[in-house]
């Protein structure tokens, strides 16, 4: 059976799926700074794993996978080890979520290997992309007809933030992420089902570098506890890697 069909047809219903938090970094690069942290044998992802509870897979974004990759990655994994997996930029950037049915199927095909730790679709939209109401309902019609996964949405146009589209996210159980740094009224907190709540932490006052002080992290921490507590399966990714600072900012919250 094709990937792309949900048992019975229809649109495939989303749950809450865990009440656990779950706390990692974009990619799984172990910084020097952090090498007595992951000192166990194993590549470094085992390694990585051995202290984290989920990671987030960037490298989808610009390049393929061969299923049978993200199968060894799954095997690397303990079993309540999670993956988000962020969606190709061929479907949300070059194509807008617009004409990329078989782009996406293929994407479906592939992280299929990850099984059930596949947990999350991130679609990390442009800054550019204008809510289109059309173009909206074809992309998630054709996502709702896939078994698995749960859908975050990371908007970076003022257009998404507005209750029309409010009631859209909730209607087919699609969390808004918090971003930080927030680029548009809003952005900063979780939005849309309540179901997953879902923090991306890109690195601030300078995105995918800045190092978040204690201070910083003791309010998310707190923010993210009580996400949990409201039932919401609560997610944190770092994405401040560029410098490194990701691996010791998911560590202070673990």
């Amino acid at each position: 059976m094709s990937a792309l069909v949900a048992p019975g047809g229809g649109r495939r219903t989303r749950t809450h799926a865990e009440s656990l938090l779950r706390i990692g970094t974009a990619g799984w690069s172990i910084d020097r700074r952090y090498a007595e942290e992951f000192s166990s044998p194993g590549s470094h992802l085992e390694r990585y794993a051995r202290r984290l509870n989920a990671v987030e897979i960037n490298s989808s974004f610009r390049r393929q996978h061969q299923p049978k990759t993200y199968e060894r990655w799954a095997n690397s994994v303990p079993e309540d080890f999670r993956f988000s997996v962020k969606l190709p930029q061929a479907i949300t950037h070059d194509r807008a979520l617009s004409g990329c049915e078989e782009l996406f199927k293929s994407f479906v095909d592939e992280t299929a290997g990850l099984g059930a730790k596949l947990a999350i679709w991130l679609v990390q939209l442009p800054p550019k992309l204008a809510f289109d109401p059309k173009a909206f309902d074809r992309f998630f019609d054709l996502v709702d007809g896939c078994n698995g996964a749960m859908v975050a949405i990371e908007p970076r146009h003022a257009t998404w933030f507005t209750a029309e589209v409010e009631g859209r996210l909730v209607e087919r159980r699609i969390a808004r992420v918090a971003a930080d740094p927030a680029k548009v009224a809003g952005a900063g907190q979780p939005g849309g089902w309540d179901g997953l709540a879902y923090f991306r932490w890109h690195g601030s006052p300078r995105m995918y570098y800045s190092d978040y002080e204690r201070e910083a992290l003791s309010s998310l921490g707190r923010r993210l506890e009580h996400a949990r507590q409201l039932g919401a399966s609560t997610w944190c990714i770092f994405d401040n890697t560029a410098a490194g600072a990701a691996l010791g900012n998911a560590l202070s919250l673990s």
